[in-house]
């Protein structure tokens, strides 16, 4: 949800100059040569998921249309392009008009996806749909990163809650896209306020340890929280003595303190020793919150141990060592001529080693076994089998021009959930790994 659902104003930039030059370059030698017309398919696929990664998650679709939106190019834009001399008059002027009138297909967010799988498949004319391709990839790439990262940290911290906290680990805009796409990975709140603003994600913070430090005693600064946020507040008790802290703490705001966190030392081991601290004094309820640079192994090996909830943020932020899915946009197919009903072809580029690609606009369905477990993930050209009918995985973003898939954050989140859950039991496993479904090319 964004903060257009919530009936609340926002300023909406134009998405136009968030591309490559050469998308702009090929549009005027297109428009120059004919070609600019003609029919084309663009897909958004990975020909592989980051090392030792068993499945991908989609992330960014929701920001993907608003971008389609709002790509358009205003007379600053304009003018930028024309003082600069990148493009000619009858380009320019092409531009003043741009609007998005394709067509828009994927696989829905939160949707989990494998080498192969076509993520995205955008249709249009040449010209409408290439200069697309550098905005797409930036959001697709980034924001599933980052959703792959939150989904193995949500599995290994099980029931107990995650909180996103990468805001100062990353840049302004991206910390919000962050925030967004851990969400959709199974987080559960932020402390970035931009990200709760935009996005309805719940918010959590309470003090740092500048506030212990500003205060004469750990007691001033604990009495000045509790007095201000309440006995339910979180209280950091690691800027001194650990021990000393979680005894002060329980004194100032009573065994209904809500929650002490920790933020260095040995987590496994400070943890026990604060459970058991806080049990002897009567706060048996008190919560252990656990941050300092936490990525999924840390979590996992926390499992054991008193903790509560979990704070991540470098670790989460940049996609807990693979900060980008890889995913490309390659042309698919196209027309020979631009009428509009000219048949599609299919093209692709051979090239020698790793980077050739298939061509022909191309369907996906995910294959279960008898016990209703994911077992291949299904792509094809030709006529979708009929036993698959019902598990095409794209559905429809964008028709005519218009989105017709805007959708709350909280459904993509349920949906990657629902995703994961129906694959084999190995797609949970933190070693690294082979991807838990083959994709089969039919």
């Amino acid at each position: 949800m964004n903060v257009g659902d919530l009936g609340l104003p926002v300023a909406v930039p134009s998405t136009a100059l968030f591309t490559d030059q050469y998308e702009l370059t090929m549009l005027q030698a297109a428009l120059r040569s004919g070609t600019a017309d003609r029919r084309s398919v663009f897909e958004v696929f990975t020909r592989r998921l980051p090392e030792g990664r068993r499945y991908g998650v989609v992330g960014g679709t929701g920001r993907v249309l608003d971008a389609v939106e709002n790509f358009r190019f205003d007379e600053t834009i304009l003018g930028f392009l024309r003082e600069r001399g990148i493009l000619d008059g009858p380009t320019l002027d092409w531009l003043a008009d741009y609007r998005f009138r394709g067509d828009i297909w994927g696989y829905p967010e939160g949707e989990v996806y494998f080498p192969g799988s076509p993520i995205m498949r955008v249709e249009g004319t040449f010209a409408e749909a290439v200069l697309l391709e550098t905005v797409i990839l930036s959001i697709l790439n980034h924001d599933s990163a980052v959703a792959a990262a939150a989904s193995r940290m949500s599995v290994a911290a099980g029931e107990r809650p995650l909180m996103e906290m990468g805001a100062r680990r990353t840049h302004e805009l991206s910390a919000v896209a962050a925030a967004r796409a851990a969400y959709v990975g199974g987080f559960h709140s932020t402390s970035d306020l931009a990200a709760g603003f935009r996005y309805n994600i719940p918010t959590v913070g309470t003090s740092a340890h500048a506030f212990t430090l500003l205060h004469d005693t750990e007691r001033d600064a604990f009495t000045a929280q509790v007095d201000t946020l309440g006995s339910g507040t979180t209280l950091l008790v690691d800027t001194f003595d650990v021990a000393e802290a979680v005894r002060t703490a329980v004194e100032v705001a009573g065994p209904g303190l809500g929650a002490v966190r920790i933020d260095s030392g040995d987590l496994l081991l400070i943890a026990h020793r604060v459970r058991q601290q806080l049990d002897e004094l009567g706060a048996t309820h008190t919560k252990i919150v656990v941050t300092s640079d936490l990525d999924e192994y840390a979590i996992a090996s926390l499992a054991a141990a008193p903790v509560d909830a979990y704070g991540v943020g470098t670790q989460l932020v940049t996609g807990s060592g693979h900060p980008t899915c890889s995913m490309v946009y390659k042309l698919v197919a196209r027309a020979d001529r631009d009428e509009p009903g000219a048949p599609l072809r299919p093209v692709a580029k051979k090239s020698m080693g790793a980077k050739s690609s298939a061509g022909g606009r191309k369907w996906a369905a995910r294959r279960l076994d008898g016990s209703g477990v994911a077992e291949a993930e299904v792509v094809g050209t030709g006529p979708v089998p009929a036993e698959l009918a019902e598990r095409v995985l794209q559905v429809p973003l964008v028709s005519g021009g218009t989105v017709v898939a805007r959708e709350p954050l909280e459904a993509a989140r349920d949906r990657h959930m629902a995703a994961r859950a129906g694959l084999p039991l190995s797609a949970t496993q933190l070693s690294r790994g082979e991807p838990v479904l083959p994709t089969d090319f039919v």
